[in-house]
């Protein structure tokens, strides 16, 4: 079937699904393919639960049933579908990817243009290559804009993204050390995030670049740059404070960091017409969620949980900021770093070295890559969360203020509660 034809469909059953277990009436099912499960085999149940038609590439599934679409790649037909969808409705769509920062940064712009716009923007972390088509495929025609998150773990992945989003502007938060597993080498980051770039110089499309970052500006040649508002640091014990165009912003951010973040989201409203009031209104009303640099106060802690993922780059950031604040019996409760590849073994070393320069009444580290660097005597190693779990049921921290961060593979996020 061509993808006119597909559309035809789809303009008369605009929900798409991917999950044979929710089927909303009326809907269109994608037959996906993974490591363990074959979409195709569920194919006639999404059509008995309500959906209108199914797509599958497997032609033993596709027969007895006209509503069964037979297509070479299920996937492909996603992406293709998806990109036929947002070149119909030609609005203008921000392109967001970037080593740390993406999500908050995807989530502060979204706050700052839904003060203007009808807006649709990338839903908690579908960032990859099907939540990317899954988001351009909830676009309709009452939206005047779109801001879509990319993410990547190899190289070509951020190529592969903006060939389907075709975004008119674009928005690298910044470049790190994390994936080097699927990347190779920082190098290997620094490339594929800059396949956003890539994109726009050809399209003749435009970015928003921090002029204070060495490597996105070593790669933006060629391109039609809009330079990040200035911002001044005013505080950040522990919430973000700072003065914007006039304005003082006092935001429920943790973490100086953020500020390159809070001043994208910013540089994006002016250039789209949002007032300087609604944008610093929309950055100070932001609470972050999902585990990302949130500040909870328990019965007996402080926490600043940052357990959603980690990479050294976040990491020593999180570890220095930390440092910085003024706060009395500080503690930090730390997960390994995954995909590292062989940079592992000196990437957590370097964070073990990192906490030794911290004042800290305790540290707990946890995961096996930490077991194998060199640690003080005074720092305690646990296997995984479950230990940790165990340890807090006999020794719970009181009257600490306490860091918990490691990637979301350690599930350190299961802690707050009994903190």
């Amino acid at each position: 079937m061509e993808i006119q034809e597909l559309y035809d469909i789809f303009q008369q059953h605009p929900v798409v699904t991917t999950d044979s277990r929710n089927c909303p009436a009326n809907s269109i099912f994608f037959a996906l393919k993974g490591a363990s499960f074959n979409g195709n085999a569920f194919a006639s149940a999404a059509l008995e639960k309500g959906c209108a038609y199914a797509v599958v590439d497997e032609a033993e599934y596709a027969t007895g049933d006209k509503r069964l679409i037979l297509v070479n790649n299920v996937l492909e037909t996603l992406q293709q579908l998806a990109r036929h969808h947002r070149r119909q409705l030609g609005l203008p769509i921000v392109g967001i990817t970037g080593t740390n920062g993406k999500t908050t940064t995807k989530e502060l712009t979204a706050a700052v243009l839904s003060k203007k716009y009808n807006l649709l923007y990338t839903q908690g972390n579908l960032n990859n290559q099907i939540g990317v088509p899954l988001t351009l495929l909830r676009l309709t025609r009452e939206h005047e804009m779109a801001v879509v998150e990319m993410g990547a773990s190899h190289p070509g992945d951020i190529k592969e993204l903006v060939e389907i989003v075709e975004p008119d502007y674009g928005l690298i938060t910044n470049v790190g050390k994390a994936h080097l597993l699927g990347f190779g080498s920082f190098e290997g980051v620094i490339r594929t995030k800059g396949e956003l770039y890539d994109f726009l110089r050809e399209h003749h499309g435009r970015v928003f670049i921090n002029p204070q970052n060495p490597h996105l500006m070593g790669i933006s040649q060629g391109l039609d740059t809009i330079p990040y508002l200035e911002g001044k640091l005013t505080d950040c014990n522990p919430f973000l404070r700072f003065s914007l165009l006039g304005h003082e912003v006092q935001t429920h951010l943790i973490g100086a960091y953020n500020i390159d973040n809070a001043l994208a989201a910013a540089t994006v409203g002016v250039q789209f017409g949002v007032s300087v009031e609604d944008i610093c209104a929309a950055l100070a009303d932001y609470v972050p969620s999902n585990n990302r640099s949130q500040f909870m106060q328990t019965a007996d802690n402080a926490l600043i949980v940052d357990a959603y993922n980690a990479n050294p780059t976040s990491m020593s950031l999180a570890l220095q900021n930390f440092q910085q604040m003024q706060a009395s019996h500080k503690m930090c409760i730390i997960g390994d770093m995954g995909e590292l590849g062989e940079a592992s073994a000196q990437e957590h070393q370097r964070i073990v070295d990192l906490l030794q320069t911290i004042d800290l009444e305790e540290v707990w580290l946890v995961g096996d890559n930490f077991a194998q660097a060199n640690c003080p005597d005074a720092f305690r190693h646990f296997h995984d969360v479950e230990a940790v779990k165990a340890e807090l049921a006999n020794h719970k921290p009181q009257g600490k203020t306490i860091l918990v961060k490691g990637s979301n593979s350690t599930k350190l996020f299961q802690l707050p509660e009994l903190l």
